[in-house]
């Protein structure tokens, strides 16, 4: 699978990352100093140690840059053995590093950090994407991520077989139930969006069938049904397809694997489900001297 790697977000979590364990860019692994010749080499392995989907090897070489840099500790040379978006079994090696030892372990637990966490994504996205296939149903994350790592994450569940929904507040608008109270109808929410912002994309959320009808008849052409048991949906969906427009339609909130099936059949065109971010755990990844 090919999907573009965010560098630029990944470059700055990295250094993030870095600042928060060596205590600044002109901080010290005290271990390491200590302990390992700055002349030494080493070769390393990064080890799944249990099956998934792993996303984010790309970030090993640049963990490693930002460390010699920090550090002046030399350069590695990092070897990748599969690429982002492949399933891997316990065991499996997925990149091969030689160089510095002192690079190679100052960088150890940034690179496997990131690395698992977002291989923690994709894995789980997989298992949406697999209980969806050939069902017409796509999954989609949301806004539910880590502060600072959503490109990051939103990227994992590419790599996992899903689809992202939207970056943030700034690329897609979204009239969920207090844009509604606040303005006074679905209406008049969709009707004060489109006047400030003439060509963004609205979404709106609905609950029952009537708001449905009531955000395809203001010009919404993406509906998110909320909370929707299958029987509601399903009939909030014939009643958004009778319309005759073409309108893309979701389903989110309270969505399980088990019930993906029931939901996708009801002919929704997505599920959202925030537990792809806020939720997946961790991919065991290590990294192991040879």
């Amino acid at each position: 699978m090919t999907v573009e790697f965010p560098v630029a977000d990944a470059r700055r979590v990295v250094r993030e990352a870095l600042i928060e364990d060596l205590g600044g860019l002109d901080g010290i692994d005290m271990t390491t100093a200590a302990t390992i010749d700055p002349a030494g080499r080493e070769r390393g392995h990064v080890v799944a140690r249990e099956a998934g989907v792993i996303a984010g090897l790309p970030v090993i070489a640049l963990v490693v840059d930002e460390v010699a840099g920090i550090t002046r500790g030399g350069t590695v040379d990092v070897r990748l053995l599969g690429a982002d978006g492949d399933r891997v079994v316990a065991g499996q090696v997925m990149a091969e590093l030689d160089g510095p030892a002192t690079t190679i372990l100052t960088a150890e637990r940034t690179l496997l950090n990131i690395i698992s966490r977002l291989s923690g994504v994709a894995t789980v996205t997989r298992q949406w994407a697999d209980a969806l296939a050939g069902t017409g149903t796509t999954v989609l994350d949301t806004r539910k991520t880590t502060p600072g790592l959503r490109a990051l994450e939103k990227y994992a569940v590419r790599a996992g077989g899903g689809t992202n929904k939207r970056m943030g507040l700034y690329d897609v608008a979204m009239i969920k139930d207090n844009h509604k109270l606040a303005a006074g109808s679905i209406t008049a929410a969709y009707e004060r969006i489109r006047a400030r912002f003439p060509d963004v994309p609205i979404q709106v959320e609905v609950t029952t069938v009537d708001e449905a009808r009531e955000a395809v008849a203001a010009g919404a052409r993406f509906v998110m049904c909320d909370n929707m048991s299958p029987e509601l949906l399903g009939e909030t969906v014939a009643a958004i397809r009778a319309n005759g427009a073409s309108v893309e339609i979701e389903a989110t909130g309270g969505l399980t694997l088990a019930k993906a099936p029931a939901y996708a059949a009801t002919g929704v065109d997505y599920l959202s489900v925030g537990a792809l971010t806020h939720s997946a755990p961790i991919l065991d990844v290590a990294l192991d001297l040879v």
